[in-house]
């Protein structure tokens, strides 16, 4: 992108659209709105001929939904940034798909994060975009989205047995003892696995409870389908025991 983004805003709400364009105008010189609409249908028919490197996407629309708008525009040559009311699994959705999001009412300190990212991201992929809507409307996830250099590679959550905390980054262990090294924390990762059959069983690891080969309660291991021996720590032993009896 060129220093100047020229960016589009698309959301119903006529209050949400002047209160994104203000605080653009105020913090961020460097975004050129050069479309704002409160109608999908209208900005369907603009957003080609404006050519916009960014566009601020409202989700939930009457007729035509943010989905249903880019899987019209598709291939996309501009970075999305979607915007939702609070909703717990869409949040997680997003990170799942690698995504970049905000949450009404939405504060500077997010917007400068998500137009610092944005000015160095990829494009949104069509593969993302599809699983994405697959996970709405089934309200479950089932793969997660890992970001390369070359687009993004979809990895099945029930093909993670464990993963491992590596300082900033951490390896994700596949069943077939592949791993692969991804820039998140075990913090950010716990977040979006949570609920997924998933534990943090010490501050190094999470597992996939359906992976669990062996629970050696004497000495605090979990043996995991892959061969590998893990330690829990003395906070989750009690939890497994206590939540999981079949351990």
């Amino acid at each position: 992108m060129n220093n100047t983004i020229r960016t589009i805003i698309l959301d119903d709400e006529p209050d949400s659209v002047r209160l994104t364009r203000l605080n653009i105008e105020q913090h961020f010189p460097q975004l050129n709105i050069v479309g704002a609409f409160t109608s999908p249908q209208k900005a369907l028919q603009e957003i080609p001929s404006l050519q916009p490197d960014l566009l601020f996407l409202d989700i939930e629309m009457p007729v035509i939904n943010g989905f249903d708008l880019l899987e019209k525009l598709m291939p996309v040559e501009f970075a999305v940034v979607f915007v939702t009311a609070y909703n717990d699994f869409a949040i997680k959705a997003f990170r799942f798909n690698a995504l970049d999001y905000l949450v009404k009412p939405v504060s500077i300190e997010e917007l400068r994060e998500v137009v610092a990212k944005v000015e160095k991201h990829h494009h949104i992929q069509a593969d993302q975009l599809q699983v994405l809507q697959q996970q709405f409307k089934k309200g479950n996830i089932t793969k997660i989205a890992i970001p390369s250099q070359t687009g993004v590679t979809f990895i099945d959550l029930k093909d993670i047995v464990f993963v491992e905390a590596k300082s900033n980054y951490a390896d994700l262990v596949l069943a077939d003892k592949r791993r692969i090294l991804i820039s998140k924390t075990l913090k950010d990762i716990q977040f979006v696995l949570e609920q997924q059959q998933f534990l943090r069983i010490h501050r190094q690891y999470i597992i996939n409870l359906n992976e669990v080969k062996h629970f050696n309660r004497n000495e605090s291991l979990l043996t995991m389908t892959t061969g590998d021996v893990l330690p829990v720590s003395r906070l989750q032993k009690d939890k497994l025991i206590e939540q999981y009896g079949w351990l």
